[in-house]
């Protein structure tokens, strides 16, 4: 196999250093690729094993929530919280948080190649001036946007993986979006997700009532946390009353309809609750489908019942959600993977500014998140993985933004991380149909996070062994 570029750098500064790492990868694994001018090597190319469709019987969420995701807190509740809730501690195991970026994030306007004259003849109106960029070394730098950062890359704490994709890309949304999620293409897919299926093999102990996975959010369930027996809450906000989640049988929302402020009766095997008080901060587990999930909905609330006011989280719908994360993980939560999205990133038009503002958005809540949880000693403990769905083409359009294209960066955050910089910035002008190619199989990034991070074989979760990216320096 060939080398994949590794690089530890520093943000506005001189480079900290820089290796070249060898793609230790056993001959028999799969980490697909095809050649790369820039990095002059040949990777093998090998289609993923197919695995026949299987009727999807279970239902994958029967219940509901609804979160008062911006609820407040008096100052220094990150020291009281914990105390006030006295058979918990924070949780110490490893955590796993996804951001999922929607909509398609322009890679090359995030990881600019600003050495690169190509960057600039293709992209005369959206390309970011040299003098703007936040320089991580003598080729690559961010976006001036991600100063939120900065202090995460001089600790070590975050990494750049370079045109991260998969072979023959789709460009759909959907499609693509669903490969991402459940790692197959359309006609070899079932309904089960990547993570979904690592919940429906982690063997957790009947006596422990907190959920595998929890999704944040209003929109639907991610199919990436859908697996057949899975029950994964999904929470909402309060002022909404109503929770989307996937329906197995035809894939659509399942919403839930405002109920009377009281205790409702079993109805098909759900126990429903709804909040007492609508108008107020805290937050009430709608429904549930088991009892096990009913005695979650308990602890959520125990933990999320003080306000939180500290001030250390910017005003964003992503801020937020990241501080309801954080204020779980202080309650002792053992929950493993928490998944979040940030939507808007299909710039087509007027991309300069709206692609702007959601770099900050990103780079503030993320830099918020692992500031709270480095002063609560957690911050070795939980990764943030963010990526999304496919990048943008690498010229820019007639309407000044950007159309969907293929390979893109995606991005880890969080404890001590041996590369800034892993992979080498994909050929500008050998193109696949106008888009960058890949050189890193998602599965891979996947492979990598179940086993060095989760500590579970990735094989029955992937359907098949993909190159490990040790290079990254996690550890299970």
């Amino acid at each position: 196999m060939g080398g994949i570029r590794a690089k530890t750098v520093g943000v506005g500064r001189t480079v900290l250093g820089s290796a070249v790492t060898q793609y230790n990868a056993n001959k028999n694994k799969k980490h697909f690729s095809e050649k790369n001018d820039l990095l002059g090597e040949n990777m093998t190319h090998s289609k993923h094993r197919r695995i026949h469709r299987r009727e999807f019987t279970a239902s994958t969420l029967q219940g509901a929530a609804a979160l008062a995701i911006g609820a407040s807190a008096p100052g220094g509740w990150i020291k009281s919280l914990a105390a006030s809730l006295s058979d918990q501690s924070p949780y110490q195991e490893k955590v796993l948080v996804v951001i999922q970026l929607t909509g398609g994030n322009d890679g090359l306007n995030t990881v600019i190649p600003y050495a690169n004259d190509h960057y600039y003849k293709a992209r005369p109106k959206l390309a970011i001036p040299k003098n703007d960029v936040l320089k991580l070394d003598s080729e690559l730098g961010l976006h001036p946007s991600l100063r939120g950062l900065a202090k995460l890359i001089e600790e070590r704490k975050f990494t750049v993986l370079q045109g991260v994709g998969y072979p023959n890309p789709n460009r759909s949304h959907f499609e693509s979006m669903d490969i991402w999620h459940s790692c197959h293409r359309k006609e070899s897919r079932t309904s089960d997700g990547w993570l979904g299926k690592y919940f429906a093999q982690y063997n957790r102990l009947p006596e422990e009532s907190d959920s595998c996975g929890l999704h944040l959010g209003s929109e639907q369930l991610p199919m990436a946390l859908v697996a057949r027996g899975v029950q994964t809450p999904s929470l909402a906000s309060v002022e909404q009353l109503r929770w989307k989640g996937r329906s197995t049988e035809d894939n659509q929302a399942v919403p839930l309809q405002p109920m009377q402020s009281q205790p409702m009766s079993s109805q098909a095997g759900q126990t429903k609750l709804v909040p007492t008080n609508p108008e107020s901060n805290l937050l009430d587990f709608v429904s549930a489908s088991t009892s096990t999930a009913l005695q979650a909905s308990k602890r959520l609330e125990k933990a999320l019942a003080s306000p939180d006011s500290s001030g250390d989280f910017p005003s964003s719908p992503l801020a937020e959600k990241l501080k309801v994360i954080s204020r779980l993980l202080l309650a002792g939560l053992t929950t493993k993977v928490y998944y979040v999205t940030l939507d808007g990133f299909d710039t087509h038009a007027n991309q300069l500014t709206s692609h702007a503002g959601l770099m900050r958005q990103w780079s503030e809540a993320l830099s918020a998140f692992h500031n709270r949880l480095d002063r609560a000693g957690l911050g070795q403990k939980v990764l943030v993985f963010t990526f999304s769905e496919f990048g943008r083409r690498v010229s820019e359009n007639a309407s000044q933004g950007t159309d969907h294209g293929a390979a893109a960066p995606v991005f880890l955050s969080g404890p001590s991380l041996k590369q800034t910089i892993l992979g080498s910035q994909p050929s500008l002008t050998a193109l696949d149909d106008g888009d960058l190619k890949f050189q890193i199989d998602f599965r891979s990034v996947y492979a990598t996070l179940i086993e060095n991070w989760l500590g579970a074989p990735s094989k029955n979760i992937l359907g098949d062994e993909y190159a490990m990216l040790n290079e990254i320096g996690l550890q299970s």
